[in-house]
């Protein structure tokens, strides 16, 4: 009787995962954008300040980030190529957000920053045009002044500038989720956000 029930569990778990699989195809859910995957799973998200999309998107990446496992590292990059602005503002928005990451203060530093943009309608033309979003978030004059230009986060604006122009050629539009620097997510019109957050955490773990 041990060996019958045994054998309907992994009839279940085996049915599950090919349902896994025939629900999330590649073409339609996601493309192959490289040959080999990251060492260590990590979900990327491309994205911009300015981006209406990516702004209702925030909600979607709140539940992503919940669902991950442990052991998956959500990277977050700013994308530095709209067309309607320089790239010297977009990259002083990057600073405030990688700021805002050396605060441990990151997520409430873009939110202060997409209501700036969308819900303010704030003009930006240059990095002091930002700082209100930290002031009403605690971070005192100085200790900003400080942070923004330190080596540290002048490094880690290029990193993330590298990796937007690593993925150059991928990213059609924003937000652009690619995943384990392999698979690249797509967001169906039949999907709901939650369908997509599935999607996501079923990447993670391919190789």
């Amino acid at each position: 009787m041990k060996k019958l029930f045994s054998l309907f569990i992994a009839a279940c778990l085996f049915s599950l995962q090919a349902c896994a699989v025939e629900q999330w195809k590649e073409g339609e859910h996601y493309e192959i954008i490289a040959d080999k995957a990251t060492d260590a799973p990590v979900v990327t998200e491309f994205f911009s300040f300015w981006c209406p999309h990516c702004f209702q998107f925030e909600p979607i990446v709140g539940d992503i980030k919940k669902a991950l496992p442990e052991d998956v590292k959500f990277d977050k990059v700013h994308v530095n190529f709209m067309g309607f602005t320089s790239k010297e503002i977009q990259d002083s928005v990057t600073r405030a957000m990688i700021i805002g990451r050396e605060l441990n203060k990151e997520e409430a530093i873009n939110t202060a920053i997409f209501q700036f943009i969308h819900i303010q309608r704030g003009n930006i033309t240059r990095f002091e045009d930002l700082r209100g979003s930290f002031i009403v978030n605690g971070v005192e004059e100085a200790e900003l002044e400080k942070l923004a230009k330190s080596f540290s986060v002048n490094s880690k604006i290029l990193q993330n500038n590298k990796k937007v122009d690593q993925f150059k050629r991928n990213l059609q539009g924003v937000p652009t989720f690619i995943v384990n620097g392999k698979y690249k997510a797509k967001f169906t019109r039949d999907m709901t956000p939650d369908d997509f957050v599935e999607l996501i955490v079923w990447l993670t773990k391919l190789s």
